[in-house]
């Protein structure tokens, strides 16, 4: 399988994650995948936690990570600024991730483990809410690392970034 990494990364925004591990993990991911990583705080934990660091492994030197205080620093950062789209993903969405269509560089927002994105992000961009679907009504929500794994790979789908040997 080939692999090109995008021109314009990907932008994973996690606000107010609360396990070291789903960060470490989606740190990982995103050294994998080309993507950039985006933490709003506050954050459950600190940066040089030792679960967050054994679930990155070795790889946190190819993490393009970045850091703001608030969503509102984010929304003010170049980053922000120059996506097409900042998407929200929320089991309150009622576009499926599957019927979006992702850009280079667009804002992949993820709230925390325990709330998701407060009402006041989600109110911000009504017609950017998107879910996962689930076949069985009685999960209530998928977990943040695997959650942003299904995302960035549909996003590196469609822009037939990965491509298979032939």
């Amino acid at each position: 399988m080939d692999f090109e990494f995008p021109k314009n990364p990907f932008n994973i925004v996690l606000v107010e994650p609360e396990i070291p591990q789903n960060t470490g993990n989606i740190a990982r991911l995103t050294a994998a995948t080309g993507s950039a990583l985006h933490l709003v705080e506050p954050l459950g934990f600190k940066l040089n936690d030792r679960s967050l660091k054994r679930a990155g492994v070795d790889y946190w030197d190819g993490v393009n990570i970045a850091r703001y205080p608030d969503f509102s620093h984010f929304l003010e950062e170049d980053t922000a600024k120059a996506a097409k789209n900042i998407w929200l993903f929320s089991t309150i969405g009622e576009k499926s991730c599957f019927d979006v269509t992702f850009t280079e560089g667009d804002c992949l927002v993820f709230g925390s483990e325990g709330q998701g994105l407060s009402d006041e992000i989600l109110a911000d961009f009504p017609n950017n809410i998107v879910q996962i679907p689930m076949i069985n009504d009685n999960v209530r929500s998928l977990n943040l690392s695997n959650s942003v794994s299904i995302i960035i790979y549909e996003a590196l789908r469609q822009h037939n970034i990965i491509k298979n040997k032939a």
